[in-house]
Order: C-alpha cells, then sequence, then structure tokens
C-alpha cells in the first residue's frame, strides 16, 4: 500500500513539473526585448498623451502615458513600429529588437493652420476597442474652440455638456452633473490640483482658459483606481507644458474678455514655460445710473519645468482666479479658487515610470454687507501629498499603483464688523480638519488577444480631526420627529465633548474595487463592461440646485456618514466606413448610500450644527446613452442622446416618522429624461469654416404649489410632493463662422475672426419659475424668469 502511494506522489511530481516546464519554456526560449521612449508635438515640444504605439503585424502595444511615456515588451526580432495620434502624420519605423532601447519620436501635426478643426475618433481603433475604459470622454481642445458659446467665450465645460450622461441645470448655474449626480460628487483635477469651484459670473463661464489647457478626459463610470473622493465622476484638466522650440504667443479679444497666453523654451533649452492670463470687461456692460453694479472676473494660469537629466524632469504649475461683484454701494462680493503643484517625473528604468506630486489648493468668498456693517468670509483649503507609479512588466501586464494623503482645513463661515458703529457681533462657525489617506493598485491585463481587463483595488482611510467642541444629543439623534406638528425639528442637546488637537473624532475606512473587461468582437467592434465602488468624504452644503459661492463644504464625521456608490456599466463600441464613423452605446445603473438630504425648511446659512438639517438618504439613477461621431471629412461631429431617470429616497428611521417626501422616491433635481444634442463643424475651404450645436433637454424637476388656503387673512400656499412638477423644455440652436483671411501659411501672425449667434431663435427658456399673488387684483400669478435671449457676439483670435 505504501509503494503504491509513493508511486503515485512520485508520478504527481513528475506531472507537476512537466507541466512548469511548459509554462515557462517560451520565457526560456523566447528572449523578450523592452522598447521605451517618450513621444511629443515636433512643434512646440509638448508631450503627448494617448499615443498610439504597436509593433505591426502583431497584437504589441500601448499607448503613452500623462507625460508623454511608453513602454512595450516583445520577442528578439525584426518588426514595423507605428507610431500614430489624432490629428498627426504616422510614423512607420522598422526595428531590430535585439536589445532593450530607448526611443523618442517627434510627431508633425497634419495642419499648421490656426486652430484647425481636426475632429477624431479619441484613440486609433486598435487601442480604442480593446483598452478596457469604460465612460470615458474625451474632447480636442480645437474642436471646443470651435464651438458656439455664450457671448463668444470658449467654454470647457459647456462643451462637455453636449457628450451623452453631462447636463447642467440651465444658463447661469454653476458646475454640471454626470448621470444624474450633483454637482459636488464630481472631482475636478486642474494639473492634479482640487478645484472646489469650476465657475466665473455665477456659471456664465468656466475658469478653463482654453489657450492654456493641453487636454481633458472625463470619466463619468470605471473610474480608474488612482482615482478617489468623489461618488459620480472624475474631469481630468492638464494645462500646456510650454513650447520649448520658440516664443510662441496667442490670444483674442471678445465682447466679454480679452485673453493673452506667453510660452516659450528657458534655462538653455532645458526646459520651458507657460503664462497666460484672462480677464472680462463685464461691468462695462452691467454699470446703470442707479449705482455703480458691476462684475468682473481673472484669471492666472503659470506653469514652468526643467529638465534635470534624460531620467528626471520638475514641474512648477499653478492657477489663480477670483470673480468680484459690486451692487451699488451696499453689497459686495468675491470668490475664486487657487491651486499649485511641484512635481517630479522620474524614469527608474525602461519598465518603470513615477510620479511625486505635492499640492495645494484652496477656494474662498468673501460677502461685505456695507449696509449692516459685516463681512463674512469662508473658505476650505487642502494640501496634497501623492506618489503614483506604473510600472510595464511586459505585454500582458501593466501596473499602476501609488499613495496619497489629503490634509482638509474648513473654515465655514467669520462673521465680522467692519466698524465700531456696526450693530454685529462677531460669530465665528467651528474651523474642522480632516486628514484622508489612500493607497491603490491598478493592473491591465491582456487575458487573449480579445479580451483585456483592468482590476483595480482602492483603500480609502478618512479621519475627522479633533480641535474643537462637538454637541450631544438625546438618543444621539441631532434631528427628531415631532408627531404633533408633524414637522422634522432640532434635537435636544445634552452638553458637549471638547475634542483636542491630538484627538481624532470619528474615522472612516472603504474598500473600493473596480474592474473592467474589454472583449473585441472583430477588427471594427467590441463589447465592454465595468463595475467601480467610490466613496466620498467631504459635502457640499447646499440645498440649491447648483453650486453658488455661498456654499459651504463639510467632512464626514459623528453625525455625517460618507457617500458610497456602486455602479455597474456595459456598452457595445464600433469604428465603420474607415473609421470615419463611430458608434458608443452603453448603459449604466449607479446606486449612492448616504446621501445628504436636507428636512423641509432647513437653514444652512450660518449654521453651526449642520446635523440638525439634515437626514440620510440613498439616490439611484440609470440609463441609455448614445453616441454617433462622424471623424474624418470636411464635415465632422457628433450626435448624443441621453435616456435617464435619477431619484433620491430618505425613508423614515422608525415605523412613525415619514421621513422626506413621505418616505418615496422622488427625481432629484438633475434628472433628465430626454437629452439630445447635435454639434457639427464644416469647413467650406481654407478661408471659411463653420460650426453650430442644437441642443434639448427634458425640464428640470421642481416643486409647485397646488392648492392655498387661508388662515387669519393670511394666504398660504401648500405645495406638491417633492420636485413632482417640471420646467418647460429647454432647447437652443447656437451656430458660429470662423474666417481667416491670411492663407499664407509661412507667414508668423496668424489670425481668425470668429462670429457667433447664441441661441438663434431667441428661445426664452426657463431657469426659474415663481409664484406670487397679484396685489391690486389679488390674482395668483407664475412668472417665468429667463437668463439669456439671442446673443450675437465676434472674437478675434491671433497666434504669433
Amino acid at each position: 500500500m505504501s509503494e503504491n502511494l509513493r508511486t503515485y506522489k512520485n508520478n504527481q511530481k513528475k506531472l507537476l513539473f512537466y507541466l512548469l516546464f511548459l509554462l515557462i519554456s517560451p520565457v526560456l526560449t523566447a528572449q523578450t526585448y523592452t522598447l521605451s521612449g517618450s513621444i511629443t508635438d515636433k512643434s512646440n515640444g509638448e508631450s503627448l498623451f494617448g499615443a498610439s504605439i504597436f509593433l505591426k503585424g502583431t497584437t504589441i502595444g500601448v499607448v503613452t502615458n500623462e507625460y508623454g511615456f511608453y513602454s512595450l515588451s516583445a520577442p528578439s526580432g525584426e518588426y514595423t513600429l507605428v507610431v500614430s495620434y489624432m490629428g498627426y502624420t504616422e510614423i512607420n519605423k522598422e526595428l531590430s529588437l535585439t536589445e532593450n532601447q530607448k526611443i523618442d519620436f517627434e510627431i508633425v501635426e497634419l495642419t499648421a493652420q490656426l486652430d484647425e478643426v481636426i475632429v477624431m475618433a479619441e484613440e486609433p481603433e486598435r487601442t480604442n476597442l480593446r483598452k478596457p475604459e469604460m465612460s470615458v470622454s474625451k474632447v480636442n481642445i480645437k474642436t471646443v474652440k470651435k464651438m458656439p458659446v455664450v457671448l463668444g467665450e470658449v467654454d470647457v465645460i459647456k462643451s462637455l455638456q453636449t457628450l451623452p450622461g453631462v447636463t447642467n441645470n440651465g444658463e447661469g448655474s454653476a458646475g454640471f452633473n454626470i448621470r444624474g449626480g450633483a454637482a459636488d460628487q464630481n472631482l475636478v483635477l486642474l494639473d492634479e490640483a482640487i478645484i472646489y469651484n469650476t465657475s466665473h459670473l455665477l456659471g456664465y463661464f468656466s475658469i478653463f482658459n482654453a489657450d492654456a489647457i493641453k487636454d481633458m478626459k472625463l470619466y463619468k463610470g470605471g473610474i480608474p483606481a488612482r482615482f478617489g473622493g468623489r461618488t459620480s465622476s472624475v474631469l481630468n484638466v492638464r494645462q500646456k507644458e510650454g513650447n520649448t522650440k520658440k516664443i510662441a504667443l496667442t490670444g483674442g479679444i471678445g465682447v466679454i474678455s480679452g485673453r493673452l497666453a506667453a510660452e516659450g523654451p528657458v534655462f538653455a533649452d532645458r526646459g520651458s514655460f507657460l503664462i497666460a492670463g484672462r480677464s472680462s470687461y463685464a461691468h462695462l456692460f452691467l454699470n446703470t445710473e442707479a449705482g455703480e453694479n458691476s462684475a468682473n472676473f481673472y484669471d492666472l494660469n503659470l506653469k514652468t519645468n526643467y529638465k534635470l537629466n534624460k531620467n528626471n524632469k520638475l514641474f512648477l504649475s499653478g492657477y489663480f482666479g477670483r470673480d468680484a461683484f459690486n451692487f451699488g454701494s451696499s453689497f459686495k462680493s468675491s470668490y475664486g479658487n487657487l491651486s499649485g503643484n511641484l512635481r517630479w517625473n522620474h524614469i527608474f528604468n525602461n519598465k518603470l515610470f513615477s510620479n511625486l506630486s505635492i499640492i495645494y489648493s484652496k477656494y474662498d468668498y468673501d460677502i461685505r454687507v456695507v449696509s449692516n456693517q459685516l463681512d463674512w468670509v469662508s473658505s476650505i483649503n487642502n494640501y496634497n501629498l501623492k506618489y503614483d507609479f506604473k510600472y510595464y512588466l511586459n505585454n500582458q501586464y501593466k501596473l499602476d499603483f501609488g499613495v496619497s494623503g489629503i490634509y482638509y482645513d474648513f473654515d465655514p463661515g467669520q462673521i465680522r464688523p467692519t466698524s465700531e458703529t456696526s450693530a454685529v457681533n462677531p460669530l465665528s462657525l467651528d474651523q474642522k480638519r480632516a486628514f484622508e489617506r489612500a493607497f491603490y493598485v491598478g493592473i491591465e491585463h491582456k487575458l487573449t488577444n480579445r479580451l483585456t481587463a483592468l482590476y483595480g483595488l482602492r483603500y480609502s482611510f478618512f479621519s475627522r480631526l479633533g480641535g474643537q467642541a462637538l454637541v450631544n444629543y438625546a438618543n444621539n439623534q441631532p434631528v427628531v420627529y415631532n408627531d404633533e406638528l408633524e414637522v422634522y425639528q432640532n434635537g435636544t442637546t445634552i452638553g458637549e465633548t471638547n475634542y483636542n488637537n491630538d484627538e481624532t473624532i470619528e474615522s472612516y475606512g472603504n474598500l473600493e474595487p473596480r474592474l473592467a473587461l474589454a472583449y473585441q468582437l472583430n477588427e471594427s467592434s467590441s463589447v465592454k463592461a465595468g463595475y467601480s465602488r467610490t466613496a466620498q468624504y467631504i459635502h457640499l452644503l447646499s440645498n440649491t440646485v447648483s453650486i453658488s459661492p455661498l456654499d459651504v463644504w463639510a467632512p464626514s464625521g459623528k453625525y455625517i456618514k460618507p457617500q458610497l456608490s456602486n455602479q455597474f456599466a456595459f456598452g457595445y463600441f464600433k469604428n465603420f466606413k474607415d473609421k470615419i464613423y463611430s458608434l458608443e452605446v452603453e448603459t449604466y445603473y449607479k446606486t449612492t448610500e448616504n446621501r445628504m438630504d436636507f428636512i423641509d425648511g432647513s437653514n444652512i446659512i450660518g449654521q453651526n450644527t449642520i446635523e440638525t438639517e439634515i437626514l440620510n438618504g440613498e439616490s439611484r439613477a440609470y440609463g441609455l446613452e448614445f453616441l454617433l461621431r462622424k471623424n474624418e471629412g470636411d464635415f465632422t461631429g457628433w450626435f448624443a442622446y441621453t435616456l435617464s431617470k435619477s431619484e433620491q429616497r430618505t425613508q423614515g428611521r422608525n415605523a412613525r416618522e415619514p421621513g422626506i417626501n413621505n418616505g418615496n422616491w422622488y427625481n432629484t433635481p438633475h434628472d433628465r429624461t430626454h437629452d439630445f444634442s447635435l454639434t457639427g463643424a464644416y469647413k467650406l475651404n481654407e478661408k471659411w469654416s463653420f460650426g453650430g450645436n442644437l441642443i434639448f433637454q427634458t425640464g428640470r424637476p421642481v416643486t409647485y404649489p397646488n392648492e392655498q388656503y387661508s388662515y387669519e387673512g393670511q394666504s398660504i400656499a401648500n405645495y406638491s410632493d417633492r420636485n413632482s412638477d417640471r420646467l418647460t423644455p429647454y432647447h437652443r440652436l447656437d451656430i458660429s463662422a470662423t474666417y481667416r483671411p491670411n492663407e499664407k501659411r509661412n507667414r508668423q501672425w496668424k489670425g481668425e475672426w470668429v462670429f457667433g449667434i447664441y441661441n438663434v431663435y431667441n428661445r426664452k427658456n426657463a431657469a426659474a419659475i415663481s409664484f406670487g399673488q397679484n396685489i391690486e387684483t389679488g390674482v395668483n400669478e407664475a412668472t417665468r424668469t429667463a437668463v439669456f435671449g439671442i446673443i450675437p457676439s465676434v472674437t478675434y483670435n491671433f497666434k504669433f
């Protein structure tokens, strides 16, 4: 018996050894080598993110990272290396791969015309179809510059709103909404720095100066593991690095603002710089005979870099922008963003790339009421340290991993008297501190020639730090339900707990897995599926439908829980007619836990105990997105359509509590059943080109009064269920024409005139509808407020 067992074990060992030999024999017999380097624009030295490098006749290929770096491995042999990027000439290079090699490429743009419209597919077919990226949108900045916009001001945010799944809350509203999510659920990054308010002039324009922007990428779902902190989306915007070849000037003069950008080489051609400024003169149009009303904004973009050696490069970038409002001599306000980032790029070897960043961000606002002699200031500051790595293990595996830590300092508000005679008492709301850290790993795994997977795992940890006193409530309930009055009201306070600076008030930790799969059906089509779980630890305290300067950010803690979201997505992607056309169809389902909901009659202005105004609820959103592009030819553009639903529910904590809206699901303010846009650009000849947008959206959900009753001579309105009504549908048509008088391409000065008409047929889209009673007749009235009618514009752009 023992002899048979010994023979069986020996046979097992032989079989195991044989299987192991089969697995490693290809590695032993075929020597592989690594090819690495960088891809840059030959005209200005800018690194190119997303350029494709592959070996012709094989499935071996890769795309460049954010800094233009690439690395691929292949068995020794003779190959044709192909380098391609949207809007650039393709390079084919014969290559003998017999050793590790480092090759840098400079590629040439297809046209040298000023801001020529070249709208290509986001990536070439070989990477777009196979790459396991779900719900990602990328718009060429040159396309953005050709889209008609209000008052001729180029706007990055408004261009994104022509894509499926992206909406806003109407004209004059700040922020944007992704797949039914709120504006505060979007992580907006400018050169890795967090931007808390993306608007100028209360939402009419965005803070992004198109002359300073290099590229932008919007993740609507399938968020990579390296990003965290928000539950809806990530908008990653990067500034230009600066022209390393020559001094260049770009600018323009429009109806409402002027701008100028300069860039060029510095440090004996070991680096480059960019400085771009923009300022409005809107106050010239707002002055009236009755007062000194004014509104204006300005911003400044800065960036420079220095190449220490072939493996090390430093970057320093910054942004400063501010808005100021004066309403007569009685009210003044200003708000703005400030950010800076010091980065170190290091190439360890031909497979390992790293980026170390030290980042600072600040958002603040200041309101001065002259008549009451008071000044109110509020701010949020954060300091961020992050270290990211990318490891190109081999042709089958590519790894991303890293760590990050963010320290938050919240100042929700200080009210200060501005004179000795002021009747206002000084008031400081409790300052709050928090620390968020995370580590992540992401693996792109090529399972077969047709199937590629992207695994991601992120662990985030959040601590609400001490240094303040917290109110304690009976039964630990900041909000209680009054059965007699049938309303929610403040809980009963039973004292305070003081926390020292070295103490932690509350801590949360969350595991955030990510998964995406891409299966290539054939050479022109593929299907993709994705899942992502995200956590959000800071919250925007606002009971308005869009971001405003008065909004206050607050951390999770003892009474406010972090938001947790799960999103599933499935999509079909196809290129046809030799990639002239492309089709993207996606469906998604998203749920969010612990979504804050404000009780009826809540008041958050100057509120030190915000927990007494909110309840924790849940939200869900689902929809179908359709995007058809025409990528090449004299006429280019896209048609986008979204069919979606976004709802929220906050149930009672026990059987006798009704919750909000009686615990029933109700439409979020960001719900749009139908949303479609048609965007096109047509090049007539070398002098004339044209553009247009046609946009339609289902009206925004609102709450209207449905009846009224009289009490002691007063007329009191009763309202319908929350967000059960809607504004009228939103739609408009915009057109533009671009004229280039200079046909000589070799001339240094190039200029163009851009003529535009916003809202061609003068549609009075409702921004709000208010209800009241006519004083003279006593008849109830509804008043619709519209922001814009038809607006013509003219802009002169130049490049030198």
